[in-house]
């Protein structure tokens, strides 16, 4: 077994090989190009333990990929850095501007989108003859149905968006964990037996004290952070100070049973915005900066790499595969619903950029954290399907999403009049 330094040491060497091959020859954005490399990698590998049985290296790169725990890696792990590096670049005035259109695609939205993909899902089971409870379907639908803030960032990076188009996609992005991990935790206690005691009462006070205790606690502490940057002019400390915030903040926010991610978003906005405008100096804020932008670069590189290497140790059962091909259309449908409904209700009271009900569909991209979701099922004959319709979406947002997303704005919100 393999030693916690051998193990980051040959991440990080595999990372940086396949960035380098991806930039000299395949030329993808890069975040793609790591994770269609991984999952390619993956395949070869499998596919030279079929034809040559006596072969130890899919074995051996197999045991050491299973020390790492996908689940705890991401949620507890790279999700506080990632999210805090990405809010620190949202303007807040932008944001303001659009709260009610961000609130009601990270809310209702999502919501919608759960009940479609849910109800579509069970429908195709059943008429497919395959016994698959709706309280299962449900919770497939709470997981999938939030776009990830990781993998829209991300995607966000290589391709030209409207202003207030961008701010609509990755504030969602930001903001729908919250609600998401409520949705999650509900639909998996209704699953398994536990939901007798909810109600709306209960659901209501889950929502504030998960995503309003997150936000609250993310603002007080981003504050205490700001003023300590305020108080002294030295770019080493103050770089230290973001990062005793963000790890403090969700740790916090994860021993009071509130929500890390809003709480590590809230208090990245109030640093970017307020902090970098009164609490830094130009140096200062350009080793600020810089340091979260290299730590967003790398951290995100691993991810996606690590998405296409999970191949090698889930060995999806094939019989399963129908359940993936039934749920990549119906996740795109539901978005598209969901957008279109949230869009129409607010058209009267919100103006929105030319293309935005195309381009925040198919830019409606899935990541580690739904993953991450589905790998935490455990107990259930119905986390084989739903790891397999996870994987499926999360690889066809990612990859085929991803790389048609400028394709799809340049015909609908950039075009002439």
């Amino acid at each position: 077994m393999l030693s916690l330094f051998e193990l980051v040491a040959g991440l990080l060497t595999a990372t940086a090989t396949f960035a380098w091959l991806n930039h000299q020859f395949l030329r993808l954005p890069a975040n793609i190009g790591l994770l269609v490399m991984g999952l390619g990698a993956s395949l070869a590998l499998i596919g030279i333990e079929v034809l040559f049985t006596d072969t130890h290296i899919y074995a051996t790169l197999a045991d050491s990929l299973r020390q790492i725990d996908f689940y705890e890696a991401v949620m507890n792990g790279m999700l506080a850095f990632l999210l805090f590096a990405g809010a620190l670049h949202v303007d807040l005035d932008r944001l303001r501007r659009r709260a009610a259109v961000v609130g009601a695609l990270a809310t209702l939205g999502v919501a919608l989108s759960t009940l479609i993909i849910a109800t579509g899902l069970w429908f195709g089971t059943q008429l497919a003859g395959v016994h698959f409870a709706f309280s299962w379907a449900l919770v497939f639908g709470a997981l999938i149905a939030p776009t990830d803030p990781v993998a829209v960032l991300s995607t966000l990076r290589s391709v030209d968006v409207p202003e207030k188009l961008k701010t609509d996609m990755s504030g969602e992005a930001l903001f729908n964990d919250g609600i998401a991990v409520v949705l999650f935790t509900i639909t998996l206690q209704m699953a398994t037996g536990g939901g007798d005691d909810f109600d709306v009462s209960h659901v209501l006070r889950l929502i504030v004290v998960e995503a309003g205790g997150g936000a609250l606690l993310g603002f007080v502490t981003g504050f205490i952070a700001y003023r300590a940057m305020r108080a002294l002019d030295d770019y080493s400390i103050e770089v230290m100070i973001s990062l005793a915030l963000v790890t403090a903040t969700y740790a916090l926010a994860n021993a009071m049973h509130m929500s890390g991610p809003i709480a590590v978003v809230v208090a990245g906005v109030l640093i970017g915005n307020r902090g970098a405008s009164h609490g830094m100096s130009d140096t200062t804020k350009r080793y600020v900066f810089g340091f979260w932008t290299l730590v967003d670069d790398i951290l995100n590189a691993v991810l996606f790499l690590l998405i296409g290497l999970e191949v090698l140790v889930l060995r999806f059962d094939p019989s399963f595969a129908w359940v993936g091909l039934l749920a990549v259309p119906l996740v795109v449908v539901a978005r598209f619903l969901a957008v279109a409904g949230s869009v129409t209700l607010l058209a009267r009271w919100q103006s929105f950029a030319r293309g935005t009900i195309p381009v925040l569909t198919w830019g409606g991209v899935r990541g580690g954290i739904s993953v991450a979701l589905a790998l935490s099922l455990t107990g259930t004959d119905a986390r084989a399907p739903i790891l397999a319709a996870t994987y499926a979406v999360v690889l066809f947002t990612i990859i085929v999403q991803g790389l048609t997303l400028d394709r799809v704005v340049r015909r609908t919100a950039l075009r002439e009049s």
